[in-house]
């Protein structure tokens, strides 16, 4: 694990590394990091109390379909309606598109698990960004940190995230999938969907392969079971609109009352 952060590192060239443990502390920290330069802003503490604005830029608000890739070794294990592209090709493309991209900034080491902890169901990654909202919204929409670290137990079975703002220029913009090696490359989007690669990127595109190899099955979509004051479970399947709040219902832990 720590060779592959040093390679990205050398590669991206940040000039501070944090590893992130997942304390509430550290997320503190990082929404005040946030509210000085500009990347939050605070909405009205009486109607929204602990509540943020954040803003993507206006060439990126929504998932870069066109630009994302499945780069599997045959054409056809990228299935009939994903983009393809030969992984070599794509690490050519991609890899001066990383090269001194963090320059000025944090890379941040973001462990994460997807699923309950202890279950036999979760699924481990770590995202390495330069995105402070992006490590901030991996605390809210994962298990992140330390809990995600000793799941893994000094394993290697983790997939691998590489993420960077870069200039937020679409010309320079591409997110893709290497299946064989557990590996995504995303750069030039801050948008949730290209930039928060647990969700689409993982859980779904990752997930589809992983899940054909291992049987079982990986589906884009909500799954929750709802339980009344009187015990009565609701189950709800449902698929909805980006940004939606999806993921952070189904992670959601209901007080004790």
């Amino acid at each position: 694990m720590t060779e592959w952060v040093d390679e990205c590192a050398r590669l991206t060239q940040p000039d501070r590394i944090h590893w992130c443990d997942g304390s509430d502390d550290e997320y503190r920290r990082l929404l005040a990091e946030m509210l000085r330069d500009g990347t939050l802003l605070q909405l009205d503490k009486d109607k929204h109390p602990d509540s943020y604005l954040h803003r993507s830029h206006p060439s990126d608000v929504a998932r870069s379909e066109n630009l994302t890739f499945i780069c599997t070794e045959q054409k056809e294990d990228a299935g009939p309606t994903n983009n393809w592209m030969a992984p070599q090709e794509a690490l050519d493309k991609m890899t001066p598109l990383f090269r001194g991209a963090m320059k000025g900034r944090t890379m941040y080491v973001v462990p994460y698990l997807m699923g309950p902890v202890g279950s036999k169901y979760s699924r481990m990654g770590i995202e390495l960004t330069d995105s402070a909202y992006v490590a901030a919204s991996l605390k809210i929409m994962t298990r992140m940190g330390k809990v995600a670290l000793d799941h893994l137990a000094g394993g290697d079975a983790f997939v691998r995230g590489l993420h960077s703002l870069g200039d937020l220029n679409p010309d320079r913009r591409f997110v893709m999938h290497f299946p064989e090696r557990n590996l995504i490359w995303s750069v030039g989007s801050g948008y949730g969907g290209n930039a928060l690669l647990p969700k689409k990127c993982f859980a779904l595109r990752i997930g589809s392969w992983l899940a054909r190899q291992q049987g079982w099955l990986a589906e884009h979509m909500l799954i929750l079971g709802l339980e009344d004051p009187e015990g009565r479970v609701t189950y709800i399947a449902a698929a909805f609109p980006s940004a939606c709040g999806k993921t952070n219902l189904a992670m959601l832990v209901p007080p004790a009352s």
